[in-house]
């Protein structure tokens, strides 16, 4: 039996038997700092609520788009005395989880990682899967239905094969950058599930801002198929992409300075029969590794994106059409941030119709809209962020999204 979640909290009428039963439908779990609470959805409607305690001053929970890398029943922190964290949920491999305590007071008061009470903890354990997003936010958030001719669909695959796309680089993840340590579900090596004994695993796309590094990443793959070798394409202006701009410059009559300016991209891109580099760029993964990524077009780009979150659900095989449900996530972008992107105006997230929005300024191909419809299965999920902001996006993760709360 399910519930719509009106304005605010509504009474959970379900009982735990049935609230916990474990199900194939995809959920999303949705945490809230200022209310100290949990929130267990399926679509818009909830499924179990409890209390939690988040990170205390000094050891702030980040806030963000996660999802669930690993479960361990019984583990205990490697930092704070083998203290026990049972019923573990990671979110980070850098060490931010969900886990069970005999101590959850209704404010903050853990090292950075969510605490639940012990019984929830395990109810919640068996409720999910590998890969179940959880969204951390400050506000409370409440997911809703979105309908837009620019989310995916999978009856809409074209009859001809779409043509291959790039594949996307990995990229390694980083530990969350803080002085003070947090209190942390780590251990030694990243272990990645096995592989579902589902035909085909949900995908996770992220549509972003095309950043510097991904065009520069672009330009070594064009010097190198024009015969100038600019060495891996990993996207940082090392001395073989300088040495690969001043020797197209020479081949070209050009002042062979080795400068990457938008000059010499726009050169590069027109000698290899390319049009300039798009502004947008959409990546995807499946089983916590990237798959392809392709450009995107985005109107607008002095304005902010925002922060959203969207999950695919309750696709009818009959019809070939599921729906979409998605929230916004408040996200202070820094100024030095905002202004290597060229954002003059902010997005407002409390907006009732911010993502709607934000949807209707992006174009994707109808090839590369193809090739996803292809691949969508229940579960599957779509962010949206201004910056690739998840530092800890890498192996052995799907796309992990920081935002920042306040404008610091």
């Amino acid at each position: 039996m399910r519930f719509t979640l009106g304005g605010g909290f509504a009474l959970l009428l379900v009982s735990a038997s049935s609230a916990f039963a474990a199900s194939d439908q995809p959920l999303q779990v949705i945490v809230s700092t200022k209310q100290q609470s949990i929130v267990v959805y399926d679509g818009n409607a909830v499924i179990a609520t409890s209390k939690v305690s988040t990170g205390k001053g000094g050891h702030s929970t980040p806030t963000g788009i996660f999802s669930i890398l690993e479960k361990r029943r019984h583990h205990k922190s490697n930092i704070y005395s083998n203290a026990p964290m049972p019923f573990m949920q990671r979110l980070t491999w850098s060490g931010i989880a969900l886990h069970g305590s005999d101590h959850v007071p209704k404010y903050p008061a853990s090292h950075g990682c969510v605490r639940l009470p012990s019984k929830f903890a395990a109810k919640l354990f068996k409720m999910t899967r590998h890969g179940m997003h959880v969204l951390i936010s400050d506000r409370q958030v409440i997911p809703t239905e979105v309908s837009s001719a620019t989310l995916f669909q999978p009856n809409q695959a074209l009859e001809e094969k779409p043509a291959p796309l790039s594949d996307v680089p990995l990229r390694p993840a980083l530990s969350q950058k803080e002085n003070d340590p947090l209190e942390v579900a780590m251990i030694k090596t990243a272990s990645v599930p096995a592989a579902s004994s589902q035909p085909q695993a949900p995908i996770r796309i992220l549509i972003t801002r095309r950043s510097t590094r991904d065009t520069i990443r672009e330009l070594q793959v064009l010097l190198s198929s024009l015969g100038f070798d600019a060495g891996i394409p990993d996207g940082w202006t090392g001395p073989a992409t300088y040495d690969a701009a001043r020797a197209f410059q020479s081949a070209e009559g050009l002042p062979p300075d080795g400068k990457i300016t938008p000059e010499l991209i726009d050169k590069v891109f027109r000698k290899a029969g390319r049009e300039k580099p798009s502004n947008g760029i959409l990546l995807v993964r499946q089983r916590f590794q990237p798959l392809f990524s392709a450009d995107v077009d985005i109107e607008q780009p002095e304005a902010a994106l925002g922060t959203h979150f969207l999950q695919f659900q309750d696709h009818d095989a009959a019809s070939g059409a599921g729906k979409w449900f998605g929230v916004s996530l408040e996200n202070h972008l820094p100024v030095s941030m905002k202004k290597r992107l060229g954002i003059s105006l902010d997005a407002d997230p409390s907006a009732s119709d911010a993502l709607q929005a934000t949807l209707e300024r992006i174009t994707v191909a109808a090839d590369v809209r193809a090739r996803i419809a292809g691949l969508l299965v229940n579960g599957s999920s779509l962010s949206i962020s201004d910056a690739e902001s998840g530092q800890e996006t890498g192996e052995g993760t799907d796309f992990i999204t920081f935002t920042r709360t306040s404008a610091r």
